[in-house]
């Protein structure tokens, strides 16, 4: 049964958790326990000093008005920390609110310091793009490695063996995305840490600048301060000697005071030229992960996502066809999707392959895929793993004469090649084998839905 103190502080929960983000509830509501409601006080037990001077800071009005609705107009409120956990010892310490009540000539005594008082950092535009976030950079094969590294960050930046996280790849697969992700994750879970995302190029900018001014040893105190700093296309400093020597004095003092580095380039540590080796050593100590050109699943998956939050309607034959041609980059793929709907709707055409094939021919080279008798008995082979000398012989092994039909099946469908030429080539048998192989594949796809499914993934391959 709840004493009085936890119903209150439970309708008190109720509230507060309608008010904050579920992350913020978790991290600095949920592990408060309520101790008591004595004479209009109403204490609260708070695991260390930092949560008071943290509710205090960010919370305080909102926790106050909640307690005057819930409990009851001029409910007083004290902190207990628990210094000892074993012997449950601990200290009670009254709201700084409370402390302001205080008689005039204790609140105005020079020599009184507040406990709670520190000197605040002005808070930073972190310029992150909040429409770069992890639900939305979907993982596949390609990116795997760095996606999970990075959301490690974002739960505890700085406090995890992905210090510094570097992260390489081509332009367009995603590296910005996942940068920025890590970014807004730490801001939602951490809204308290100091994040910056900028450019090479900006940081560039900002260093001549300072230069001009006479004003560098502002510009390196500023960005000491940060607590995740983000820098991409860090390549760009090649060749900028003075641009490298001052990263390499932010660098040192961030990673040394346990502060969070992320940083994206378009190759590895390992080729990079033009930048000083001590700095290279440094982009090693944690991670390197690579981002790769994403393959024929994810690039399909990306797509899926995009038009499902896009609210179109595209067939699964054109998403097949747009992930089969546009193969590069992500970028591409968003462009196609795009230009698709802008056709659709400016010139009223339906979005099908023909509109498909018009508008990914602007972006990339479209090379139709020649299928021949002997691809398509390789590709069937390797599906069931057999050899091609076993689908050659006269074996009446069941898998055997399946695939066999099945080689002969496609080859029929997807080639020009005479049936004497497929019987030929798939086992050294005539016309009249492949007629038969075809009707009896043709029969088990209409009944057999485990056999289409295969038929029909050997297709897919088979347009890859």
């Amino acid at each position: 049964m709840l004493n009085n103190h936890d119903q209150l502080w439970s309708r008190c929960l109720s509230v507060i958790k309608d008010n904050i983000s579920e992350a913020s509830y978790n991290t600095w509501f949920a592990p408060i326990v309520a101790l008591k409601y004595e004479n209009s006080i109403f204490v609260l037990q708070v695991p260390s000093q930092f949560f008071v001077e943290y509710i205090e800071e960010k919370y305080i009005d909102l926790l106050r008005m909640t307690l005057y609705r819930e409990v009851g107009v001029g409910t007083r409120l004290e902190y207990r920390v628990l210094i000892d956990k074993s012997s449950g010892k601990g200290t009670q310490i009254p709201s700084v609110g409370e402390q302001q009540t205080k008689p005039k000539n204790v609140a105005n005594n020079p020599s009184y310091i507040n406990p709670y008082h520190k000197p605040q950092l002005p808070e930073i535009d972190p310029q992150l793009n909040p429409a770069y976030n992890f639900n939305n950079l979907i993982e596949g094969n390609s990116n795997k490695l760095a996606r999970t590294a990075g959301i490690s960050i974002g739960n505890e930046p700085g406090k995890n063996i992905f210090n510094p996280l570097f992260v390489y790849g081509q332009s367009g697969v995603g590296k910005t995305h996942l940068a920025n992700s890590i970014g807004v994750m730490t801001k939602q879970l951490h809204p308290e840490k100091r994040v910056l995302y900028v450019s090479a190029n900006t940081f560039q900018i900002q260093y001549t600048d300072a230069v001009r001014s006479n004003t560098v040893n502002d510009f390196l105190n500023f960005y000491q301060t940060i607590d995740v700093l983000i820098v991409d296309d860090i390549q760009e400093f090649a060749g900028k000697t003075g641009t490298q020597n001052t990263f390499f004095h932010i660098f040192n003092h961030l990673h040394q005071t346990g502060k969070q580095l992320v940083l994206t380039s378009d190759r590895s540590p390992i080729v990079m030229v033009g930048l000083e080796q001590r700095l290279l050593t440094r982009f090693k100590w944690g991670l390197s992960a690579e981002i790769e050109k994403p393959d024929f699943d994810l690039r399909k998956s990306i797509l899926q996502s995009k038009i499902y939050h896009d609210g179109l309607e595209i067939s699964e034959e054109v998403v097949d066809f747009i992930a089969e041609h546009v193969v590069d980059n992500v970028r591409d793929l968003e462009g196609v999707l795009v230009s698709l709907m802008a056709h659709s709707t400016l010139a009223n055409m339906p979005i099908d392959v023909v509109l498909a094939e018009k508008v990914i021919s602007r972006i990339v080279n479209i090379t139709r895929k020649v299928n021949t008798v002997e691809k398509i008995r390789d590709v069937v082979c390797e599906y069931f793993s057999l050899s091609i000398d076993a689908i050659s012989t006269k074996s009446r092994k069941r898998e055997v004469v399946q695939a066999r039909q099945i080689a002969m099946f496609l080859s029929k469908q997807l080639t020009k090649s005479s049936l004497s030429s497929i019987g030929n080539t798939i086992g050294q048998r005539d016309h009249a084998t492949v007629l038969h192989a075809c009707k009896i594949v043709n029969d088990l796809m209409d009944c057999d839905k485990n056999f289409r499914s295969s038929v029909r993934e050997i297709e897919e391959k088979l347009k890859r």
